[in-house]
């Protein structure tokens, strides 16, 4: 998105998470399907800055299906809500399906964690994502290429927050004044 009045481009950054736990007829595995997603997203308006190693995860919810997880950091003229509607596309050509049960196996799984510009809220996305700071498969990968951003909310850089949940200190801190 251009500036007012100005010929310059506003460049935002985002931290991605990326799971699935299903294999794709056409990628394989749920870790060859992070690296195929990654490389759609790139087509779909954004620059892929930096990755995480891949790990695996327990699944929360019903499904019986390890996870792989990663994190990755993209640059983008998107603003959030533009960007959510193209991860969803990318999501969407890789088979998700919306309807059904909630936390179900799914070939892939984008979630929009932080924002370069902070918090964002609407009826369809919140950002920070409301639930990152409980699950160490979105820390600990973000903590590999991101250590230092910090949570809008807490003041915490992810280190930290990655750290408080290795220690099983789930509950942030107030907000900082």
């Amino acid at each position: 998105m251009r500036a007012p009045g100005r010929g310059y481009l506003i460049l935002h950054r985002y931290l991605i998470a990326l799971g699935s736990n299903q294999r794709h007829p056409g990628h394989g595995a749920p870790s060859a399907i992070l690296w195929a997603a990654l490389d759609e997203i790139g087509r779909h308006g954004c620059r892929i800055d930096a990755v995480s190693p891949t790990m695996r995860s327990r699944p929360i919810g019903p499904s019986q299906r390890v996870y792989s997880n990663s994190a990755a950091l993209v640059s983008t003229d998107l603003a959030p809500r533009a960007l959510l509607g193209e991860l969803q596309a990318v999501e969407n050509s890789f088979g998700r399906k919306r309807q059904g049960q909630r936390w179900r196996s799914r070939t892939l799984d984008l979630d929009i964690v932080l924002w370069s510009g902070g918090c964002w809220s609407d009826e369809q996305l919140t950002v920070p994502h409301t639930e990152f700071r409980k699950r160490d498969f979105v820390l600990g990968p973000a903590a590999g290429i991101v250590p230092d951003w910090r949570d809008p909310i807490t003041g915490l850089t992810i280190r930290q927050l990655y750290h408080r949940l290795a220690k099983g200190l789930t509950r942030p801190p107030p907000p900082p004044r």
